[in-house]
């Protein structure tokens, strides 16, 4: 659908998460302001984590289960962000070799998933892709949790609060498993690790 043809309901559309979730109660289509907001988002985090092929199921998923579950959504969440990053985070998690594979591959290559198609085989790619290929073989070797919990900050650019809420867990254990997952980092890329969650 091109953003010419898309229609979203001018009520939805200025409508916080919540106020479009509840909309949505009775007259289902205004869902849609939900997906346009937040899908291309949640495709970003996806190709990330599992690479183009999978994220659009994921997508897909994401919002086929938020619709599902929309009659449970806590309507108190003005914004749905975390709730969305956390159904697509569960759904990752059952492709949890994929993306490990993915991991892999782009330490082997420094081929980023997101990245490649756009950009030109110019010389200072090469630095920046040898480093890819270190961190993403250290994302590797992280934990599911730690891993999930570092890329909902770092890629899904959600807080600490926001990241908790997503997967389920208190915002004390977020950092826990964010300070782990950087010492973790600082270990195997030694001068190349981040010194922000923001910088992976």
């Amino acid at each position: 659908m091109t953003a010419e043809s898309k229609r979203v309901d001018p009520d939805a559309a200025s409508a916080s998460d919540a106020e479009v979730i509840r909309l949505s109660l009775s007259t289902p289509e205004r869902f849609e302001a939900l997906f346009y907001r937040h899908a291309p988002h949640i495709q970003r985090y996806a190709v990330r984590r599992l690479g183009a092929d999978a994220a659009d199921d994921i997508v897909a998923e994401t919002f086929l289960l938020a619709f599902r579950q929309r009659a449970s959504y806590d309507p108190a969440r003005e914004d749905a962000r975390p709730w969305l990053y956390g159904i697509a985070t569960n759904l990752i998690g059952r492709h949890h070799r994929q993306e490990a594979r993915l991991y892999r591959a782009l330490a082997r290559t420094g081929a980023d998933a997101v990245t490649a198609p756009f950009t030109d085989q110019s010389d200072d790619r090469v630095t920046a892709g040898a480093a890819s290929r270190r961190l993403a073989a250290a994302l590797a070797g992280l934990s599911a949790a730690y891993r999930d919990t570092l890329l909902l900050v770092a890629w899904g650019d959600l807080s600490y609060e926001e990241a908790a809420d997503a997967l389920g867990v208190p915002t004390g254990t977020v950092r826990s498993r964010i300070n782990r997952a950087r010492a973790a980092l600082r270990r195997k890329l030694g001068d190349l690790a981040p010194t922000r969650t923001g910088e992976i």
